[in-house]
């Protein structure tokens, strides 16, 4: 089952990376750009921000109508990744995944295209979410634990009857000289 939904998602993002391509999530620096004399494009990276584990798609228009290139992920310890022709225009599309043990922080992704362009872009990665409940001690996000409840509730009603015994006794005067 977990697999099915990691596959509908993967999917997903893609296609919504894709169709987001109006919107870009993140674009090449500039002063990386100036740095030679070829022509470096913007590099689109969806989601801009991932943790590790997550799935990474990058796309650009680089490579051309019908192009293809090679990916570098090699800053953050993916490797080289396939980019492909999308079906949107002069789109080119590939993924990688976040190694697991890779730390927090900013990471380049660039593109080798088969034209001889190149575009290049920034990945930040988070630190990851926990998952499931939290281990906080007594009581925390599991619920409450029926025995302790009746056990707190036992003991303000100890209290309660004797406190009230206690000041009715004070009341009477039948305090012990």
């Amino acid at each position: 089952m977990r697999t099915t939904a990691r596959l509908f998602t993967g999917t997903a993002l893609a296609v919504a990376a894709i169709g987001a391509f109006a919107a870009p999530a993140a674009y090449a620096d500039n002063e990386w750009n100036n740095q030679s004399n070829q022509s470096h494009e913007s590099l689109e990276i969806f989601p801009s921000s991932a943790s590790p584990g997550e799935t990474v798609t990058v796309n650009t228009l680089a490579c051309g109508k019908h192009g293809h290139g090679v990916g570098d992920a090699n800053s953050l310890g993916a490797g080289e990744f396939p980019l492909s022709p999308s079906t949107h225009k002069e789109v080119v599309v590939g993924q990688f995944r976040v190694p697991e043990h890779v730390k927090a922080g900013s990471y380049w992704i660039s593109v080798a295209c088969d034209n001889g362009k190149t575009a290049r872009g920034d990945l930040t990665v988070k630190h990851r979410s926990p998952s499931g409940h939290v281990q906080t001690g007594v009581g925390g996000s599991i619920g409450p634990d029926t025995a302790q409840v009746t056990a707190g509730a036992a003991v303000l009603a100890a209290a309660a009857v004797g406190g009230v015994w206690l000041l009715r006794r004070r009341a009477s005067g039948a305090q012990g000289h």
